[in-house]
């Protein structure tokens, strides 16, 4: 694909390189440097006709979806870009062929420059201006007043008024910063949310807004909003971005190994457990075979060979408890029994109740209604509410999205005693080093990041889970 460039008055057509499906921003900026033989030291950046970056995260979708062109100003040029001479051309393939959208042009322009025309929007963000810029917009906007008379009534958000937020907010960024806005504008929007609506800010998370918009993932809700709306101008196309590190039950941890065995003396210890009828002889030699245990587990070709290897897990309580507690300790260990009855428990069933009705639902809610003898009854509810907090949702195209009730029933099916049979539940993914169920991965990883702790700076968490834990945490 060819695209044309414009230096000093001369036009030339420069080859857009393509990595991995994706328009590369450097490559690009490295063959414009060659086709016009410009040093290492001038700064080639790019703008739009409007003055706003063009970032190299947007630079392959911008190409798919308009007609652009790019000019060149090297830093020893004093006169200034005049936008206007940027003409629109056409994308062409190198038979001649004609590939044009919707019409907008790009300028490249020196560091300096550019320097002095992103401080609004990618300076250090200014809360107080990115708090006005939200505030202004929901006045100025049909349904904005609805969402601040909300919030200053309940100090939360429902799933319809957020969303009703997302919208008007898109709306506004779009209609101010073209329909590719700069990671920096979108920074300013969702900072601007958690500074007006302090409680809608997710304290576990480096910034607070990142459930809003993440710049290192792509994801938030603002993002997603974006997206849609990109796709829906846009046609035919759709933007693959790069996703964050998922760190979960299959992630290889460090752990202390000094105490392990290694070689003959691990083998004679496999075999002594296989054997002996003394929990404390198996415990003993489990714990010393746990090093050899992880490399089994993280081995493609051994790792559905665990149980044949270490048969034990099977009839040998505790087990599971003594691996995970080397993994991460025993305070992460004991924060699902310890916290979930008295801290998590009652917030769950206090946000579920903000739900939408359904027969599931309500007999769920009504659980927490019945006498003292169905405790177990109660807590296994109150787990079930977390699914629909946190409801399925569908992996890959030939994979369907299942209800709430149906994700319920792939919990239930593996618990036999609430609380702590779903505490061994969670932490046999982590010993064993199996995937949670696809289609209850929100559910997992706020079990994981939220209650345990575990991964909480590192995991990929969808804007959901970082919601429900606001609101969980704000009641």
């Amino acid at each position: 694909m060819l695209v044309q460039v414009e230096y000093k008055g001369v036009q030339k057509w420069v080859r857009l390189p393509v990595t991995d499906d994706c328009y590369d921003y450097l490559k690009f900026i490295q063959e414009v440097h060659a086709k016009f033989n410009l040093t290492s030291e001038v700064c080639v950046e790019l703008k739009d006709s409007s003055g706003v970056d063009v970032d190299p995260d947007i630079f392959d979708e911008l190409l798919r979806s308009s007609t652009v062109s790019f000019k060149v100003v090297t830093e020893h040029t004093e006169a200034p870009v005049d936008e206007s001479e940027v003409t629109d051309a056409s994308f062409s393939s190198e038979d001649g062929s004609s590939l044009s959208s919707a019409s907008s042009s790009a300028t490249v322009i020196t560091e300096n420059t550019k320097a002095q025309r992103r401080r609004l929007i990618e300076g250090p963000p200014d809360s107080k201006m990115a708090k006005d810029i939200v505030y202004v917009a929901l006045h100025q906007k049909p349904g904005g007043e609805d969402v601040l008379k909300e919030y200053n009534k309940t100090k939360s958000l429902s799933d319809p008024t957020r969303k009703k937020l997302v919208n008007i907010l898109v709306a506004d960024m779009i209609e101010s910063h073209g329909r590719v806005p700069p990671v920096g504008v979108r920074i300013t929007y969702a900072l601007g949310i958690v500074t007006l609506f302090p409680n809608l800010k997710d304290n576990a998370s480096p910034t607070g807004y990142e459930h809003y918009s993440d710049p290192q993932s792509g994801q938030g809700y603002l993002a997603y909003r974006l997206k849609t709306v990109q796709r829906n101008t846009a046609s035919n196309f759709r933007r693959t971005s790069e996703s964050a590190h998922q760190c979960g039950p299959k992630t290889l941890r460090q752990t202390e190994t000094s105490d392990q065995l290694f070689g003959d003396d691990c083998t004679e210890a496999i075999s002594i457990m296989k054997h002996s009828s003394n929990p404390e002889v198996i415990k003993e030699k489990m714990k010393a075979t746990f090093q050899h245990r992880q490399k089994l587990l993280h081995d493609l070709e051994q790792s559905s060979f665990i149980l044949d290897h270490f048969p034990r897990f099977l009839d040998t309580p505790g087990l599971i408890e003594q691996d995970f507690i080397r993994l991460f300790g025993e305070d992460i260990s004991g924060k699902f029994i310890a916290r979930w009855p008295t801290f998590y428990k009652p917030r769950v069933i206090t946000v579920s109740k903000s739900l939408r009705q359904s027969s599931h639902l309500d007999e769920l809610l009504s659980a927490q209604e019945e006498s003292g003898e169905y405790e177990w009854d109660r807590d296994l509810a109150a787990i079930l509410l977390l699914v629909h907090l946190l409801p399925p949702t569908a992996k890959g195209k030939r994979q369907g999205k299942i209800s709430a009730p149906e994700a319920a029933d792939r919990v239930v099916k593996f618990m036999k005693t609430a609380v702590a049979a779903f505490d061994e539940l969670f932490k046999a993914h982590f010993v064993f080093a199996v995937s949670y169920d696809a289609t209850l991965l929100n559910f997992y990883t706020f079990i994981q990041t939220t209650v345990y702790g575990i991964d909480v700076a590192t995991a990929k968490e969808s804007p959901r889970v970082k919601e429900i834990r606001v609101r969980i945490n704000n009641i």
